[in-house]
């Protein structure tokens, strides 16, 4: 599938940092504290990316992921504030669902799939961790979802339809 790539200087980004770790990195008769960030920006109509970052500081942790973030920027289809079909998405152990909600709902999920999809523009989505508790596994699933999400245009072209014959079925 191919997707325009994104110029982040086009577009006004809000970012917030998702989780902040504290690791140890053990040497000859000491430890070495180091600091990783998961991040993610967006300007919340459709465009999100999430970046990871490590440092010996917590801000230049920060700092890194968020440059991270805006390399690994995608385009989410969206459907009237919300998304445009049910998937389940898989990356390494983590299992999300993310399916569409009607008008009014909100966004129900967990810690980083709602930062995920607050930044893109979603309004309304049901979601669920099906099975890994890391963050950045649950992060990154969540972000293959929307990255495999298509909308009718993109399925209609797909299926060399036109989008009425699509929606109209007898």
């Amino acid at each position: 599938m191919l997707r325009d790539k994104i110029n982040p200087d086009e577009f006004e980004f809000e970012e917030r940092a998702i989780a902040i770790n504290r690791v140890m990195r053990v040497g000859k008769g000491r430890r070495t504290p180091s600091f990783n960030t998961l991040s993610v920006v967006g300007n919340r109509d459709g465009i999100v990316g999430i970046g990871f970052g490590s440092a010996s500081e917590v801000a230049g942790a920060i700092q890194k992921s968020l440059a991270d973030a805006r390399k690994n920027l995608i385009r989410v289809p969206l459907v009237e504030g919300t998304l445009p079909h049910e998937i389940i998405s898989e990356f390494k152990s983590a299992k999300v669902l993310l399916k569409p909600a009607s008008p009014g709902t909100g966004i129900i999920a967990g810690h980083a799939t709602r930062a995920i999809l607050e930044f893109a523009g979603v309004r309304d989505a049901l979601t669920k961790c099906l099975s890994s508790r890391n963050v950045k596994n649950i992060a990154e699933a969540t972000m293959l979802g929307l990255k495999n999400l298509k909308d009718v245009n993109e399925v209609a072209r797909l299926r060399g339809k036109t989008v009425e014959e699509l929606l109209h079925k007898k």
